[in-house]
Parts: structure tokens; sequence; C-alpha cells
């Protein structure tokens, strides 16, 4: 990783992207930001300063992704950290909930990034460096009532980085995942409900939850100490999701795995 690296965030026009964005400028890195509202990204840009890509696209939308990824790539000749963090939530039951909501919670909050981070890891596999940072949530290591289409999802995208961790164990890059507990943004207020509609009022869990800017400084103390899970919640939310916590010592014995051969012996042997 170069020493002033480029960190390329999603979701970064509010709440905890907003926040990272603020921290890792602190430290003087390169920034791209990207999410749907190109005023909203232009006020962070204003705000963390420095050396900054505003790349707008809506996650879904894989030519636009791919055409931002080319954009990131130009900018600063690769990019050093992706921290996939855009995303949408849920509150409702599911007897009621539509299809329809399932198929875009797990397009938006699942195969989005997975789309994104495959787009993008030829590029850091080649180069052999960089960091994957995936988004996930308490919600993701544990079934929470009314979000169950964002507890697939995210349980799924975290499925997805621990395998991707394994297979990129030998080659320099690094694997990040992160679950938040309630941090205080508009995380329930954006919130789909049973029909797909937009929630538009908050917990009052979520409004005392976590300031992002704390939450930010913990993932970020986390990534640079290259703990490979990072649980940010307080209370209940962390001793539930501490329950649930993947021991590091399951990890090791699986890049172990793979430092020994587990991917060439997994290969069709010539007859």
């Amino acid at each position: 990783m170069s020493t002033i690296p480029t960190v390329w965030i999603t979701g970064a026009s509010s709440g905890i992207g907003r926040a990272l964005a603020l921290g890792w400028a602190e430290t003087g890195a390169k920034l791209i930001l990207s999410g749907r509202d190109l005023g909203r990204l232009g006020e962070v840009a204003k705000a963390v300063g420095g050396e900054t890509l505003v790349l707008p696209f809506e996650v879904t939308d894989h030519a636009a992704m791919n055409s931002a990824v080319a954009s990131a790539l130009e900018w600063t000749g690769g990019v050093d950290v992706l921290v996939n963090n855009a995303g949408i939530a849920q509150r409702s039951l599911a007897v009621e909930t539509a299809l329809q909501v399932y198929r875009d919670i797990i397009e938006i909050d699942l195969m989005a990034p997975i789309a994104l981070t495959q787009a993008l890891l030829p590029h850091m596999a080649e180069r052999g460096s960089g960091k994957l940072v995936f988004i996930s949530s308490v919600a993701g290591k544990v079934g929470v009532p009314l979000r169950t289409a964002y507890c697939a999802a995210k349980h799924g995208l975290i499925g997805y980085a621990d395998a991707l961790r394994a297979e990129l164990s030998t080659t320099g890059v690094d694997v990040h995942v992160i679950a938040p507990g309630s941090v205080a943004t508009d995380v329930s207020r954006n919130a789909l409900e049973a029909s797909g509609a937009k929630r538009g009022v908050s917990d009052p869990v979520i409004d005392n939850g976590i300031p992002p800017d704390e939450a930010a400084a913990e993932i970020l103390a986390g990534i640079a100490a290259g703990q490979r899970e990072i649980i940010v919640a307080r209370g209940t939310e962390l001793a539930m999701a501490e329950m649930r916590r993947t021991p590091d010592e399951l990890f090791d014995r699986i890049a172990d795995m793979v430092a020994k051969g587990y991917i060439a012996k997994m290969e069709p042997q010539a007859s």
C-alpha cells in the first residue's frame, strides 16, 4: 500500500460513511466518495478537504459501477482501501413483507458490494496489497426481529467476506468485517416497510445510539490493528454479537489450510 492511501467509501454522504471519510481525511488519505446524492457528496468533500474524487452512482446500476471503477483506478493509479458501506435497512414483519422488498434489500446490501468488490478485486490481487472493508451489522451475526431481509443480506455479506479472506490470505490483501450495532444515523428513517415504502421515522434506540464519529474511530482503530472482525456496539447488542463472534483461531486455521495448498487440492486433477 502506498504511503498516502487512496480510500474509496460507498454510502459516503451521511452516517458512518461520512464519519469514516472525515476520520481517514485526518490521516491524510486521498478519498473517493460515492453515493447517490451528488450534492451531499459535495458537502462531504468540502468538509474533509484534501484530495477527493466524487463518484456518484446507484449501487445497483452495474454499468455505472463499472464506469466508477475505471475512474477510481485512473485517479491515483489504484485503490488501497475499499469500504463497502452503502446499504438500506428494514422494519417489517416477515409475514407482511412483499417479496420484492427481499429482492431489493439483498440486491443493495449483498449483491452490490459483491459486484463492486469483484470488479476491483483483480487490481488488488495483481498488486498484492489492499484492504477490503465490509460494513455488515450485528444483525449480520444475530437474527433480529423486523429485519429478516436485512439479516439475510448482512449474514450473506459476512459469509462472502470470510470466504474471500481465506482465498486472499496468501496474497497481501486484507479483509475486514465490521458489525455495528445501533449508531445514530438515518438508517431507521430510511428503512423499508413491508410494502417497500420508506419508513420515514426513526427508532429511539437508533437516536440514542453510538455517535457516528465514535463508531468510525473504533472502525479505523480496528482496521489499523489488523482486526478481521470488528464489532462496534454497546450493551445488549454487544453481548449478543460477542456470543456469535468468529474466533481468531478459526480464521487462522482456515488461512493455514489455504497456505498448505487447500485450493490447489480442490482443483480437478488431470486423468
